[in-house]
């Protein structure tokens, strides 16, 4: 009898001291259009990144981590841990006073750690919706700064479409015009080009500044001077911070204190200046002794675009090719993430919700998940292995282009968008890859994509095009399946600043 209940205490005191142990903090900085070697972690050799070169000396590089073809996709993966398409079924991104967006009813990784007790901030670009109801503070977030979409998404005149130093366009009167229909149509995913409002940096769900060239060009600086007032208010309690910046995205307009900087132009004084931030970051962090207690992940939301470099991997931005998906990432967590080490792994923008979930104790959405748990790969557990290792699907919009299993990857939808060849044997070899046929890679050896082997290993091509046949039951291959989840939606949305410069109702303190 002694003996049970010494046991009885013996358990009793163990599931105490692991209910009080500290929750680790969380710190997602997500670079918008960063290519895979545009930081010396990753083989840059025009970007210096000093800051990010010692991250992932103290961390752990994420070799294979992938996200989507595009910007939208991409958060609503992070935020959910699913599939773009099973929550965001959308066929590109979205834009300024759009009447769809991330459902409210979609349990978002703010909302899973704000339940277990966490303080969250989102602070930089969002881009799951403009309307209140899609805004962050209704998806998780305690609190928000930044601009709700991208930065090209303004008004012309205002530089939102060109770079840094470049002459501005002609004022457009589209205020005495209103929309024109012929340009935004029936399209419920927002307004384009010339209808484009201007530019809003929201705090909270309030717009506080109408986003001209200086606002572009000190947005990296004032997201930093946020993210680090927060991280130092929230030091005594658990916190997840989000910081998505707009940098470098195009228009380039990187800070004064960087341009001309570096020797790879408008982008690399740029990719430097996020570098800087990083490092401030990392160094409150540290200063605070936080450092062991917060498990920081930089990533970018798709890959490079041309003014990026790739290398190896074939394609940029908007592509299911290794270019287009497959982004730089690294863990850090001093003492926790092994240091200096890096993981073949796949992983991926689906796993931020289930990872975080699992070291905070936090409870799971009840919906279906596609990401999983990926810590014990992040803590450098011997044996870890991917929850994706036999099944991963590349999806572009709602047409599934690719699947992926083990080392090999089948492409059944990939146009090739590289530069057009150039000589008749080149060009013949690149028409070939366009003819619709499989196209077949081992990427433990063709990182690059470069030789399709689809002729030789037919029983492979068989067994990845039934994956392909399964996710009829599912996700659906060119269509929505019964596994795509409802888009979010409003009636007359309007854009957060009209073309008026009107603040529209609805968004006050």
């Amino acid at each position: 009898m002694l003996l049970h209940r010494l046991c009885l205490a013996l358990a009793l005191s163990s599931s105490l001291l692991l209910a009080e142990a500290p929750k680790p903090n969380f710190v997602v900085i997500n670079i918008d259009d960063l290519g895979y070697a545009d930081i010396g972690p990753f083989g840059s050799t025009l970007n210096r990144t000093p800051n990010l070169d010692r991250m992932a000396a103290e961390g752990m590089k994420l070799k294979c981590h992938y996200a989507a073809p595009v910007c939208s996709p991409s958060r609503s993966a992070l935020m959910t841990g699913c599939y773009p398409k099973r929550v965001l079924p959308i066929p590109s991104v979205l834009f300024p006073g759009a009447a769809v967006g991330l459902n409210p009813k979609e349990q978002t990784v703010a909302e899973v750690l704000k339940g277990a007790g966490y303080s969250t901030m989102c602070v930089g670009k969002w881009h799951l919706g403009d309307q209140s109801e899609f805004l962050p503070t209704s998806q998780g977030f305690d609190h928000y700064y930044g601009l709700p979409y991208s930065n090209d998404m303004g008004m012309a005149s205002e530089g939102s479409k060109s770079d840094l130093g470049q002459p501005l366009p002609a004022v457009k009167d589209v205020a005495s015009k209103g929309v024109d229909p012929k340009i935004f149509g029936n399209d419920e995913t927002g307004l384009k080009g010339a209808n484009q409002p201007p530019l809003p940096l929201l705090r909270d769900a309030k717009v506080i500044e109408r986003v001209g060239q200086d606002g572009q060009q000190s947005i990296v600086e004032r997201y930093t001077t946020e993210a680090v007032k927060f991280i130092r208010g929230s030091k005594d309690k658990s916190f997840f911070l989000y910081l998505p910046h707009t940098a470098v995205h195009f228009p380039l307009y990187p800070g004064k204190a960087f341009h001309t900087r570096s020797k790879n132009g408008l982008f690399g004084d740029w990719v430097e200046e996020v570098d800087w931030s990083v490092g401030q970051v990392l160094d409150v962090l540290r200063e605070l002794k936080l450092d062991n207690k917060t498990l920081v992940i930089f990533t970018s939301d798709n890959g490079g675009t041309a003014r990026s470099v790739n290398a190896p991997l074939r394609g940029t931005k908007g592509t299911t090719w290794e270019g287009g998906m497959r982004v730089p990432t690294i863990a850090w967590w001093p003492g926790n993430v092994p240091a200096g080490t890096a993981t073949d792994e796949i992983t991926g923008m689906i796993d931020v919700l289930p990872t975080c979930a699992a070291l905070a104790g936090a409870d799971l959405p009840k919906s279906k998940l596609d990401g999983g748990d990926v810590s014990p790969i992040l803590l450098g557990k011997a044996g870890a292995k991917s929850p994706h290792a036999d099944l991963f699907y590349f999806y572009s919009g709602l047409t599934l282009q690719a699947v992926r299993s083990g080392p090999w990857k089948l492409h059944i939808s990939a146009a090739d968008k590289r530069a057009p060849a150039k000589g008749k044997a080149a060009k013949a070899k690149q028409q070939a890859a366009n003819d619709g046929k499989p196209q077949l890679y081992n990427l433990a050896d063709d990182i690059g994509e470069s030789k399709n082997v689809a002729a030789d290993r037919p029983e492979i091509v068989a067994k990845l095009q039934a994956l392909v046949e399964q996710a009829k039951s599912d996700l659906g291959i060119n269509d929505k399946g019964p596994g795509v989840r409802e888009l979010g939606r409003v009636q007359n949305p309007q854009p957060l600043i009209g073309h008026d410069g009107t603040i529209r109702d609805g968004f006050k303190p």
